[in-house]
This record gives structure tokens, C-alpha cells and sequence, in this order.
């Protein structure tokens, strides 16, 4: 090589190397505290984490979380008059998303595990869940192996749509797999007629249930096929926000705030129809409230 195209690739190198640095060096915490900007995400109708309520608002456990992150991202930037933006997400936008900058963090119904955690990280988790199912309280399916030949759907770019496709192939079940845009659409296509049986975290399930004008027309069937933790979600190779993050939720368990905010939620009526879900914490959950664990599922 030329010393003059040594010289002229050593000046182009040196005009990448500070973006590249840039992109990887300044994480969240920065990028809020310079731009005076920060977009949260939240889900439409993952009852109770992140939903719109009655006001065509974000709401929700998650969403309460958030709103404490926020105010220590304020105190630790010094950004107090830091501009919040909402930024309504999918299942299969969420991580794409977060991933190029869009949002900054989400706050929804997100399963920790490995595989995510090979494009962003989680904090500590938050709730643990099994895949179950929603179905009209009159319909013949009771378990797994009631589904043969039937028409299941779940939410596109879910965990739960993956385990189910993974089952159904390996237990020879033979049952169609649709694919809804989202929680409210499954359901809906079960409430219609067009699908069976509705694959769904039982939570939510429980949630989408219990909105329902006649709640007793839906049931909530089946034992769970495995059980997974919800965190939210954070973008990868961020230490500082991560940290920020996790110290938020460590104090509020540890101070038994995280437990009040959940009977807020889960064992009382919640808007906006006033519905109870009625939902004791599991004991994975009570046990992470001392272990403080982000670990994943497989």
C-alpha cells in the first residue's frame, strides 16, 4: 500500500472509529442527559403490566415501575426537566426498537430469556408465568392434548408462539398455529369462533378474562407448560442504566413497596372497568424478592 493510501485510509479510519465509539460508549444515561430526552414503551393491552386505560393512557404494574425509573433518571442526570415521550410497541417491534434507539427502555410483559439476551439485557425480574389457555367456558378443551386438530392461536413474536410451535411438532398434537398482531386480536379470534384455543402467558390470560364484558364466558384452561420471568427491558452493553434500573427495583422490594404495588395490581380492583384478578404472587416471585436474580430462562 502507498504511503498516500495509507495516509487517506488512516483519515477515513479516524473519521469511523468516534461514531463507532460514540454508538457504543454513550449509553443511556448519556444520551438522555444531552438530548433532554427520553421515549418509554409500553404495550396496549397487556393487563395488568402496560395497557391503555380509560383515558387512552399507558398504565399498569410495569408502567408504575417505569414512572419511579424515570424520576432517577431525572435525579442521576440532572435532567429535571427531562421530556418524556410514550411509544406504544408489539411483540415484534419491541426489541428491534429498542435496539436502534427508537425507545430507550419497555416496560411491558417481555420474557428474560437466553436468546433476547443475545441483542439487550434485562433487569431484575419482575414476574414469573407459564403458557396456558383461553378458551369459551363451554369448549371441550381442558389440556394440551384436547387441542388435536384444532385451531390455536398466539401472539406473534412472543415466546409463548415459539414453544407452542415447538410442541406441537414435537408431541405430534397437529393442531393449526395462527398468529395474532396482538393479545387483544388472539382473543378476539377465540371470542369469534376463528381459533380455539388462545396459547398466552396465564397472567395475561387472566387479565384479557377478566376485561371481558361476561367474564364467565371465558376460562383459563390447561397446566402451565413451562414457567418463565417478565423484566423489562433495557438495551445491552449499558452497565450504568442497568445499574440505575436494578437499584430502583432492589429498593422497592426491599423495601416492601414492590409488594404493595403488586396487590395494587393483581389483588385489587384495577382500572378501567374495576376488575380483580385476583392473583396470588407465586413463589418464584416471592423467592426473587430476596435473590434479586435477572437470571433468564433457557
Amino acid at each position: 500500500m502507498r504511503a498516500s493510501t495509507l495516509t487517506a485510509f488512516a483519515l477515513a479510519l479516524s473519521t469511523l472509529l468516534p461514531l463507532g465509539a460514540s454508538a457504543q460508549g454513550n449509553g443511556t444515561l448519556d444520551k438522555v442527559k444531552s438530548s433532554g430526552a427520553m421515549v418509554v414503551a409500553y404495550r396496549e393491552s397487556s393487563i395488568p403490566f402496560s395497557y391503555l386505560g380509560g383515558d387512552a393512557q399507558p398504565t399498569g404494574f410495569g408502567w408504575e415501575i417505569c414512572g419511579k425509573i424515570v424520576d432517577q433518571v431525572k435525579k442521576a442526570t440532572g435532567r429535571a426537566d427531562l421530556k418524556v415521550s410514550t411509544q406504544s410497541v408489539t411483540s415484534q417491534n419491541r426489541i428491534p426498537l429498542l435496539v436502534n434507539g427508537t425507545i430507550d427502555i419497555e416496560c411491558g410483559s417481555t420474557t428474560n430469556n437466553s436468546d433476547r439476551a443475545k441483542q439487550v439485557a434485562f433487569a431484575i425480574n419482575y414476574f414469573y408465568t407459564g403458557t396456558r389457555f383461553l378458551v369459551k367456558s363451554d369448549s371441550p378443551i381442558k389440556a394440551l392434548a384436547d387441542l388435536k386438530g384444532k385451531k390455536v392461536v398466539s401472539t406473534a413474536g412472543t415466546t409463548n408462539y415459539q414453544v407452542l410451535r415447538k410442541i406441537n411438532a414435537e408431541q405430534n398434537l397437529g393442531f393449526d398455529l395462527l398468529a395474532a398482531k396482538d393479545h387483544a386480536e388472539s382473543a378476539l379470534l377465540v371470542k369469534s369462533g376463528r381459533a380455539d384455543a388462545f396459547g398466552m402467558d396465564d397472567i395475561l390470560l387472566y387479565g384479557l378474562r377478566a376485561s371481558e364484558q361476561n367474564p364467565a364466558e371465558m376460562a383459563v384452561v390447561g397446566e402451565a407448560i413451562q414457567v418463565e420471568p417478565y423484566a423489562i427491558m433495557l438495551r445491552k452493553d449499558d452497565p450504568a442504566f442497568k445499574k440505575l434500573v436494578d437499584d430502583v427495583l432492589a429498593g422497592m422490594m426491599k423495601s416492601g413497596e414492590f409488594e404493595a404495588l403488586y396487590k395494587k395490581w393483581f389483588q385489587s380492583p384495577i382500572p378501567p372497568k374495576g376488575i380483580n384478578l385476583n392473583a396470588p404472587m407465586s413463589k418464584e416471585l416471592r423467592d426473587n424478592l430476596k435473590a434479586l436474580s435477572d437470571k433468564p430462562a433457557l
